[in-house]
């Protein structure tokens, strides 16, 4: 069974805020450290508004979360109620821009990036683990825990690493281009 709920951002201004600064970890391998986090706890926000409207006795053993460019990453139950899991607003100080997710997005620092997601639109919870749709080499592990070094599905962290490492540089330029690309002369740039 899943049931679906979209995420309303007034449905978060009656909740408690909560800050954490954490490091965030690119499956690829690099890492941004110190990033000061503000949000609503996922916990919190689960607990007063999705558990309230579940059928009675409903056993929830995943959570996915959506984002507005089609992104998804399921996490099981006991991942996404981790204390340090966030819905930010806000990065640093300041709100989130579009290249890091407004006008909220996940946030998981136990887990690679590809849990994290930008652009929080909906968020799915199942009674059962979902089935595998990616291809073998592209699969992600179904946890992707930072200290257990869970990169793949299939492969070994230690294995993968390397392979994961020879993709830093292409990353970070095709992201660097593509930000510069929204923001070139006669295209409109994005609010930030």
């Amino acid at each position: 069974m899943t049931e679906e709920f979209d995420l309303p951002l007034t449905s978060l201004a009656s909740l408690p805020r909560q800050e954490i600064t954490a490091d965030f970890h690119c499956v690829a391998g690099w890492s941004a450290t110190d990033l000061r986090w503000e949000g609503v706890s996922f916990g919190t926000f689960y607990r007063a508004l999705i558990e309230p409207v579940l059928a009675p006795g409903t056993s929830i053993t995943h959570v996915t979360c959506r984002g507005l460019d089609g992104f998804a990453a399921t996490a099981t139950i006991e991942d996404i109620l981790a204390e340090d899991v966030l819905i930010a607003q806000n990065l640093d100080g300041r709100p989130l821009g579009s290249d890091h997710g407004a006008p909220v997005r996940l946030v998981s620092p136990s887990q690679y990036g590809y849990f994290n997601i930008k652009h929080l639109s909906r968020v799915e919870v199942l009674t059962t683990a979902p089935a595998i749709t990616e291809g073998p080499l592209l699969r992600s592990h179904p946890r992707g825990r930072v200290w257990a070094e869970e990169r793949h599905g299939l492969i070994s962290g230690r294995v993968v690493r390397p392979f994961y490492r020879a993709l830093i540089r292409p990353i970070r330029f095709l992201s660097s281009r593509g930000a510069s690309d929204r923001h070139a002369p006669g295209r409109p740039s994005s609010a930030n």
